[in-house]
């Protein structure tokens, strides 16, 4: 696998993971999208992203996979941020 291949799918998950956490919390959204779909996330911006994960929908789509394909277009995504409210790092033995 090549680092820039690595790169897109790292990024692609990270965009799906969070799609995940936004469909929890727009339920109502997330029934526009059939059971057997294929999601593709696209970022605003990122042509190469977009080149890449539409490449890896078409793969699905003549593969095994045979539902409709819908896209995720994302205009904006916040930079993250940890949870975490308090920690402390310890030197163990």
């Amino acid at each position: 696998m090549t680092r820039s291949n690595k790169k897109m799918m790292d990024k692609n998950l990270d965009l799906i993971f969070e799609f995940e956490k936004y469909v929890l919390e727009h339920p109502d959204f997330a029934r526009r999208i059939p059971r057997n779909a294929i999601v593709s996330m696209r970022v605003e911006g990122d042509e190469l992203f977009n080149r890449w994960s539409h490449r890896l929908a078409e793969k699905h789509k003549n593969g095994k996979k045979n539902g409709p394909v819908f896209l995720v277009k994302i205009k904006k995504i916040r930079p993250a941020v940890s949870r975490i409210k308090e920690l402390r790092v310890e030197r163990a033995a």
